[in-house]
C-alpha cells in the first residue's frame, strides 16, 4: 500500500460514537497534539495509544509494503485506521435534505398506510394533513405511500378515508457522513464502530 497520504481515518468522539472521517495529515495533527488517541485494531484488544505509544509500535513492528505508512527520514510510521477523541462528545448536527429518495429511505420503501415494500417506481410521497387543508410539506406531514393507498386516500384526512398510519411521520435521525459511506469503499476495521445497517 505504501504512501498512506491518502488514507481515511475514523475519528470517534470521546463516548466512541463515529463523528468524523478525516485524511492521513489531519489525524496525525490530532494525535501529535494529544487531541486524540489511537484505537489500535491490529488485533482484538482495541489498545488505547498516544503519540509516543504510537511511534514505538511503528518502530517495534515495521509496517509491512501492504500496509498504509508514512516515509520520515528514520522510520516507517503507521497510519492509524480509527482515532478516539480525548474531550469531544458530541455529535455532529446537520439536517437531512428533504428529497423523495430520503423519504422512501426513512421509511423504507413501505407504504405508511398498508405496510407493504414496494419499488421506487410504485411509490408516492402524500401530504397527511392535505395542502389545500394547510398541511404543508416537510418531514413531519409527508409519507411514503403506494399508489393504491395514495388515490384512495385522496385529499382527505387518514381518518376521513379509514386509513391509519403505521408510524408518526418524524425528521429522519441519520449520521450524515456515515450514510455517505454506504456508496464509498472504507476499512472493515471499521465495522467494530460502525453499524451500517442503522443507517436510515
Amino acid at each position: 500500500m505504501g504512501t498512506g497520504l491518502s488514507f481515511r481515518v475514523l475519528v470517534l468522539n470521546r463516548l466512541w460514537q463515529p463523528v468524523n472521517i478525516v485524511g492521513t495529515q489531519r489525524a496525525f495533527s490530532l494525535l501529535l497534539q494529544d487531541h486524540a488517541q489511537v484505537i489500535y485494531t491490529g488485533d482484538s484488544s482495541f489498545r488505547m495509544m498516544d503519540a509516543a505509544a504510537w511511534l514505538a509500535l511503528s518502530e517495534e513492528e515495521v509496517p509491512g509494503d501492504n500496509e498504509a505508512y508514512v516515509n520520515t527520514v528514520r522510520l516507517r510510521i503507521r497510519v492509524p485506521k480509527v482515532l478516539l477523541l480525548r474531550e469531544y462528545a458530541q455529535l455532529p448536527v446537520q439536517e437531512v435534505k428533504f428529497t423523495r429518495e430520503n423519504l422512501f429511505e426513512r421509511d423504507n420503501y413501505r407504504c405508511q398506510y398498508c405496510g407493504n415494500g414496494f419499488e421506487a417506481s410504485q411509490l408516492n410521497m402524500d401530504h397527511v394533513i392535505p395542502r389545500d387543508r394547510g398541511g404543508r410539506t416537510s418531514w413531519e406531514n409527508i409519507v411514503t405511500s403506494c399508489i393504491k393507498c395514495n388515490s384512495r386516500k385522496a385529499n382527505r384526512l387518514p381518518h376521513q378515508a379509514n386509513m391509519h398510519l403505521i408510524r408518526k411521520p418524524e425528521r429522519p435521525r441519520w449520521r450524515p457522513f456515515v450514510s455517505s459511506l454506504i456508496d464509498q469503499d472504507y476499512d472493515s476495521d471499521w465495522d467494530h464502530f460502525i453499524n451500517l445497517k442503522q443507517v436510515g
